[in-house]
């Protein structure tokens, strides 16, 4: 199977109170940092991105789009990411910007649990994880159907085409203290995930 990838980084970031895409971490952004990392295993990448915003400098065979409907959510950015594929890839995994611990191992061996499935989530404590999953791109009328009817939750489309949960037991053996999910959403995550990751102990 080839397997694209897909980054959305249109959200408010409020809680943030900047961007997170061109939050700096380490020598390059964050989004930067997530596209270098997804595309040691993943070709196409398009980057989900909201109208009129603005991107850091990425690479230049990175194919950037823009959310037809501000406000719809993850599902929004789905579509326009699968949409942006077309009949390049078979299925996509796909991510948020704010996720600079993510691991190619982890990548790899979700895209490797899809299987037969049309979809397959990872899911923690009881939590699922929409932008850390794995989509073949046949859902796209799906996802296009639950935006019309207003169902904006990915639970939704994870009951809609009968998608693959892979717990934490299995997770684990991708990423053994599962960093490839901590994302950040609020300056304190940003300064302890900076202070981690120069080597920095509280």
């Amino acid at each position: 199977m080839r397997f694209g990838g897909i980054v959305l980084c249109g959200g408010k970031s409020s809680r943030m109170g900047a961007s997170k895409a061109h939050l700096q971490f380490g020598p390059e952004t964050l989004l930067q940092r997530i596209v270098r990392i997804m595309a040691q295993a993943l070709d196409p990448l398009v980057v989900v991105a909201a109208e009129g915003q603005e991107l850091p400098v990425l690479d230049p065979q990175v194919i950037v789009c823009r959310d037809r409907n501000q406000g719809m959510g993850p599902l929004e950015g789905l579509s326009a990411g699968l949409e942006a594929l077309g009949d390049s890839c078979d299925a996509a995994y796909i991510s948020s910007c704010d996720v600079p611990f993510l691991k190619i191992e982890f990548i790899k061996g979700m895209t490797k649990a899809l299987g037969e499935s049309r979809m397959c989530i990872p899911k923690t404590e009881g939590y699922f994880h929409p932008l850390a999953a794995v989509y073949r791109l046949d859902v796209l009328p799906d996802v296009r159907q639950l935006l019309i009817e207003k169902k904006m939750r990915p639970f939704y489309l994870l009951e809609k085409v009968q998608g693959k949960i892979i717990e934490e037991e299995l997770l684990r053996r991708f990423d053994d203290d599962l960093s490839s999910l901590k994302n950040l959403n609020t300056p304190e995550d940003f300064k302890r995930a900076l202070d981690e990751f120069n080597g920095i102990k509280s």
